[in-house]
């Protein structure tokens, strides 16, 4: 019986899911260095998203040789 493959998520939904998943371990984490490389990466995720909308965007165009 084969196994059905369930339809891949966007980077935008990876990036979302990740980005909720950190920001509910801040939300228990105490002060200190381990709270601030999880607010990293929550920025690190935010402009992740941030590239690819514009990277994505209709108005980029290559550049001109």
């Amino acid at each position: 019986m084969q196994r059905r493959r369930s339809k891949p998520h966007s980077f935008e939904e990876q990036l979302s899911r990740e980005k909720a998943r950190l920001e509910a371990q801040l939300a228990g984490s105490p002060v200190g260095p381990e709270r601030d490389a999880l607010i990293r990466k929550i920025r690190q995720i935010e402009t992740a998203s941030h590239i690819n909308e514009w990277l994505s965007s209709p108005g980029l165009q290559p550049p001109g040789r």
